[in-house]
């Protein structure tokens, strides 16, 4: 048991009834997360992200498919698997009137656990995730980024050995994100908690992520390590300043005699190329070069990001992608309105139940 994967998916395939027109959100999502592991969805609003996400913590049924998280199938064990992950949505979790450690407590209190134990643990909270200075005021005072990490503070009040977090920083000020990223390691190195989360921030899955998983209209597009898939699919750009016109024609030939990359003139008196081995291209190039008597005057070698990772799979880059998509949270009609209401009913009821049950 401990070495099986803590979420597999097989299948999974949400469609909804958006003004009358069947959209399917996400088709055929099969992959499995390892324990431990902190895997970034990475997307443009309306990929399918949050949906995913949805399916995966019970909030809504599959279309079709099906997956096991924690042990339990999401379908057969929806209760089990709430008992045992956590989970913070885009949205606020507090009520407002409600007091900061209050909140904490309600929490516990919807697990099951005991008031002493519950006690215990949202102190334990508002030390790690820096709540002290704010625990008594009532969450419509507080700032956004507070409201953040008490979200992350109620997703973990139960311990769940799997914490979902979906955008956990957006609306937040580079501080603040830096400040909730760094809560969010240290809890997870002091835990071994594994994290999902989604996120449309590119240096956020490629700073943070060791697993990168890139969705498109509700497809996974690719699916590895950030450094693999900037290697594999995008390269670095290489750019060679020559001294005159005819220098950057001779350049070329000499350049792409030494990759299988296309070599391209890139304005008067320059040429530039894609390649993974940039590393070791960029210096042989400039020797090869200057050994055939073309003087270099200028040579630049740019790290590729995940949005030029995005562009090589697509054709467009992640802001282009987004723009004029449905944010998945306006997608409200579901293609089973019954059904959907029946699984956010039967959450409500196993929030109560879970902690007796384990």
């Amino acid at each position: 048991m401990a070495n099986e994967p803590i979420i597999q998916a097989e299948g999974l395939t949400k469609r909804f009834v958006v003004k009358k027109k069947t959209v399917e959100a996400v088709t055929d999502l099969t992959f499995e997360v390892d324990r431990g592991d902190l895997v970034a969805f990475l997307g443009p609003n309306g990929a399918g992200k949050s949906t995913s996400l949805r399916m995966l913590t019970t909030l809504i049924p599959p279309t079709a498919g099906t997956a096991h998280v924690v042990g339990f199938d999401i379908l057969k064990r929806p209760a089990d698997v709430r008992a045992r992950i956590g989970y913070v949505g885009q949205l606020t979790s507090g009520s407002f009137a409600q007091r900061a450690r209050d909140e904490l407590l309600s929490q516990g209190a919807f697990y099951g656990m005991s008031r002493s134990a519950a006690a215990k643990r949202a102190e334990e909270l508002i030390e790690s995730l820096d709540l002290a200075g704010f625990a008594s005021r009532s969450v419509q005072q507080l700032s956004g980024g507070q409201k953040r990490r008490l979200d992350v503070a109620l997703g973990l009040m139960h311990a769940p050995p799997l914490l979902f977090l979906d955008e956990p920083s957006t609306g937040l000020d580079p501080q603040s994100r830096a400040n909730l990223w760094q809560h969010i390691l240290d809890l997870r190195a002091q835990h071994g908690t594994t994290v999902f989360l989604t996120t449309h921030y590119l240096e956020e899955a490629d700073r943070y992520a060791e697993r990168v998983m890139v969705m498109d209209k509700g497809r996974v597009i690719a699916d590895d390590t950030a450094a693999a898939l900037k290697a594999n699919l995008a390269g670095d750009l290489l750019t060679f300043g020559l001294a005159s016109p005819d220098d950057a024609d001779r350049a070329v030939a000499v350049v792409q005699g030494l990759t299988d990359r296309e070599v391209r003139r890139d304005g008067a008196a320059s040429v530039a190329l894609t390649a993974p081995e940039g590393d070791e291209l960029l210096p042989a190039a400039v020797r090869a070069l200057d050994a055939a008597g073309i003087r270099v005057v200028r040579a630049t070698g740019v790290p590729p990001t995940l949005d030029d990772v995005f562009l090589a799979l697509t054709g467009r880059t992640l802001r282009e992608a987004g723009e004029g998509e449905p944010n998945e949270e306006e997608q409200t009609a579901p293609e089973n309105a019954e059904q959907d209401a029946g699984a956010a009913a039967s959450k409500r009821d196993a929030s109560v139940k879970t902690g007796a049950e384990r």
